[in-house]
């Protein structure tokens, strides 16, 4: 199945803007997964496939949002106190089985369904009790204390609308409305692997000029958050036919290939020129700092995203662009992550024409947060991540950021998890 468009960009020298390479994902990728039933247990973090409408009202019946009397609110006597004999009880799952007679008050706990004839319940602090009656105090307005039928989700409207990822409170509200099962995309099945003589596995011994391999850990947990069901395809070496070979066999059985390494333009990155050769390349150059080398493109069919060697900028453009693609493929409904107005506790110079993305944490400044850029900038620097709480995002135009400026910022909580 043909997952991308066939067309290919050829860019030259150009460096494509962010914005474009996220209108492009926008408007050419389309969810490649099948749908499955599954129990509602099983169902927290997957993607919604049909749209949840309810079959009843939630509630299901006007009840009682407090512990006290109810009462019709008519039977009140204006600007003075009240008192009506208590005709009956009303407990959540024992309803009163009559109708409550005019000109009487019924005791009524939370959740209790609201008897006929009652619109209106006093709590139980503000109300006497002697001898059977109970005394009300004046100023109660009409309808206090009473949650109606539908007032949380009405019936025939959607409750859980398709392509959202489900949170515990979803399963919480699907549930409400008696649902046990919930049609799902299934998980979309992503190979990874790292590619570069340099890198090892952690654990084994480290020769003088190698790296243990961090992406392919961090990625692999990424993807996992996001729903994927991954498969570890290891460190690949720096060899073109190697590689190409790899991403064949890996093409086969997943709906997307994510690599790290090996997507710039050196003699030994054989990432875009295995694409070119086996499939399409769609784009490979953005103008983002940090994180220019990134590969869009497919091998037979199946669409590939080459994220840069170094682990920061590998997070930030998965982060950027490999997260909306990999919702898209699952089936999700993705909404751009949202952005926080800020200032900035920091001095900053760049280049105009690209967006970066600086890694910062707030810090109580007075009465407002401000943005504290971390001190090392790094793309290597995977501490500036760990020790950072999010990004601020500088657009293309702004080549000077001064302290006390508005910013962007974006959480990792966004983001990440």
């Amino acid at each position: 199945m043909a997952q991308l468009s066939d067309d290919c960009f050829a860019f030259g020298g150009a460096l494509l803007s962010v914005d474009d390479a996220l209108a492009w994902i926008e408007e050419r990728v389309t969810a490649v997964v099948e749908t499955e039933r599954i129990p509602l247990g099983g169902a927290c973090g997957r993607i919604l496939a049909r749209d949840v409408v309810a079959s009843m009202n939630l509630p299901p019946h006007a009840n009682s949002a407090v512990d006290g009397y109810a009462f019709a609110h008519a039977d009140l006597t204006p600007g003075q106190e009240t008192v009506l004999p208590v005709s009956g009880r009303a407990a959540a799952g024992h309803p009163l089985e009559q109708p409550a007679g005019r000109g009487a008050a019924v005791r009524i706990f939370t959740g209790a369904p609201m008897p006929d004839g009652t619109d209106t319940v006093m709590m139980q602090e503000d109300c006497s009790v002697e001898d059977g009656q109970v005394r009300l105090r004046p100023g109660v307005k009409k309808g206090a204390n009473r949650r109606f039928a539908g007032e949380d989700v009405a019936e025939g409207s959607i409750a859980l609308a398709a392509g959202r990822r489900l949170s515990p409170a979803d399963l919480g509200l699907a549930a409400a409305l008696g649902n046990r099962e919930l049609l799902v995309f299934r998980r979309l099945r992503v190979a990874l692997l790292s590619t570069g003589d340099e890198v090892r596995e952690p654990g084994t011994a480290l020769p003088p000029g190698m790296i243990y391999d961090a992406n392919r850990f961090m990625l692999a947990a990424l993807l996992s958050e996001l729903g994927c069901a991954v498969t570890d395809f290891g460190i690949r070496a720096d060899l073109e036919a190697a590689l190409a070979d790899t991403l064949v066999t890996a093409s086969a059985g997943h709906d997307l290939i994510v690599t790290s390494g090996g997507v710039s333009t050196g003699e030994e990155d054989h990432v875009k020129p295995a694409i070119e050769r086996l499939g399409g390349l769609h784009f490979w150059r953005l103008a983002i700092k940090p994180g220019r080398p990134v590969a869009l493109g497919q091998i037979g069919g199946v669409p590939l995203i080459g994220l840069p060697g170094n682990p920061v900028a590998a997070l930030v453009t998965f982060v950027v662009l490999a997260r909306p693609l990999i919702l898209r493929l699952a089936g999700a409904a993705a909404a751009a992550p949202r952005l926080f107005s800020t200032r900035a506790g920091f001095a900053y110079r760049k280049k105009p024409g690209r967006r970066e993305y600086v890694r910062a944490s707030l810090q109580r400044d007075g009465k407002d947060l401000v943005a504290v850029k971390y001190p090392k900038d790094g793309a290597g620097i995977l501490s500036s991540i760990t020790r950072s709480e999010g990004l601020v995002v500088i657009d293309e135009e702004t080549s000077v950021i001064t302290p006390g400026m508005a910013v962007d910022f974006l959480p990792f909580s966004e983001v990440i998890g």
